[in-house]
């Protein structure tokens, strides 16, 4: 049929964004149709959006393509990584469990129980790793898939807030998996009860609807390890940990042991190491790998800027006295801490609060950070009636009982 002026009559759908929008909705997926909604497409070549010049025929293929092409800059992500992700921190930490130094006691016992999973295809039970911080409990948790041949799921109990959060987790894990849940013990108490059934029967049960209407659905999981690591065991509930069937303890390492830990990891920064000088910063690294490799990644910026990439003890020394650490270990704040009970409050006794108050610093700060390493070193002494400085924290300090003030 021909209009009454002349020419040729256009369908429906071709002449009106309206119709034309109606026409092309089946080629479009559900989601594309909705991002389309909040996103201007712009005019490219071929493709004209307007009512005032005829478009062009494309076929469903056509317009699929030029639709992606246009949706490109939108389906970006905002930020970007690099493709390639410094390998510094991963090369220095071990990969299996034969390459790691120190805590040998508790490496023979996990190498006995992985042993033992593998000759008999099960399972290997669940791990409760506890310590200090920096002492290697995320290190055996990495190498523990490695040695299984299995893959890993990481999560942190701070971010497990609902037994919802961890469904993805326990769904996903394959058969003989590991999943690492770090700093557990900040899991909430719904999130603990919901791991309950699946750390013992590898089930979790599901409650749907709401009411008289709800319904609960009973889910088998494959069976999977659980490696849990705390910095504080004693805020994981008793029903928690007595369904670890393997719990260590992590202790602090030799000075022999952080000197062999600084050359391993002198040898993969290319860095010239003496023994001299790895016993040296050994010495000053509390017993601690983590804070061994951060001394060692110091001194060789040290090296770098100062030192024409040159290493021997003096130039350990210089550059930690710069961040004020001293032979044994310690920093401004720790001898801050120990000027202010000797030189305040008479060498004590003292309560936390009032050496917090003194020191502008929060109670936490110093019995978390500050107060564990002093404890250890027999600089100060906890008493009934607060914190004392012991003989030794004053020979540290350089004085004696006897020229120090007193208060009153």
């Amino acid at each position: 049929m021909r209009p009454p002026g002349g020419g040729t009559a256009r369908p429906r759908g071709h002449g009106c964004p309206a119709g034309r929008e109606a026409s092309e909705r089946p080629a479009m997926r559900h989601g594309q149709a909705r991002a389309a909604a909040s996103v201007r497409v712009p005019e490219r070549e071929g493709l004209v959006w307007g009512c005032e010049s005829k478009p062009a025929r494309l076929s469903d293929n056509e317009k699929q393509r030029a639709w992606n092409q246009s949706m490109e800059s939108f389906r970006q992500p905002s930020m970007q990584g690099p493709e390639e992700p410094a390998p510094e921190d991963r090369g220095l930490r071990p990969q299996r469990m034969a390459e790691m130094i120190g805590q040998r006691a508790v490496y023979e016992r996990l190498e006995i129980a992985i042993d033992a999973a593998r000759k008999r295809s099960e399972p290997l039970g669940h791990i409760l790793l506890d310590g200090p911080p920096g002492l290697g409990k995320t290190t055996f948790a990495m190498c523990i898939p490695a040695e299984l041949g299995t893959t890993l799921q990481i999560a942190s109990g701070a971010a497990l807030a609902a037994p919802k959060d961890l469904l993805p987790y326990l769904t996903n894990a394959a058969e003989g998996s590991v999943l690492f849940i770090d700093e557990i013990h900040r899991l909430p108490i719904a999130v603990e009860e919901f791991l309950y059934p699946a750390m013992e029967d590898f089930r979790i049960d599901i409650t749907l609807g709401d009411g008289v209407a709800a319904r609960t659905i009973n889910m088998p999981l494959k069976p999977f390890t659980l490696v849990g690591a705390t910095t504080r065991p004693g805020l994981i509930s008793a029903p928690m940990r007595d369904r670890f069937v393997i719990r260590e303890h992590l202790d602090y390492y030799s000075p022999a042991e952080l000197a062999e830990i600084i050359r391993r990891s002198a040898a993969k920064l290319d860095m010239p190491m003496d023994d001299a000088t790895a016993d040296e910063i050994a010495r000053r690294s509390r017993g601690t790998p983590r804070l061994a490799n951060n001394r060692l990644r110091w001194i060789r910026d040290y090296s770098t800027s100062r030192a024409e990439r040159r290493l021997d003890v003096e130039i350990a020394r210089v550059a930690l006295a710069m961040q004020g650490i001293d032979e044994m270990g310690l920093d401004g704040f720790d001898r801050k801490y120990l000027d202010t009970i000797q030189r305040v409050f008479a060498g004590g006794p003292v309560g936390v609060e009032a050496i917090a108050h003194t020191m502008s610093a929060a109670p936490d700060t110093l019995e978390d950070d500050v107060e564990p390493f002093l404890l250890r070193c027999e600089l100060v002494i906890r008493t009934p009636r607060g914190r004392k400085i012991t003989p030794k924290g004053e020979e540290h300090l350089g004085t004696t009982p006897a020229t120090r003030g007193r208060l009153f």
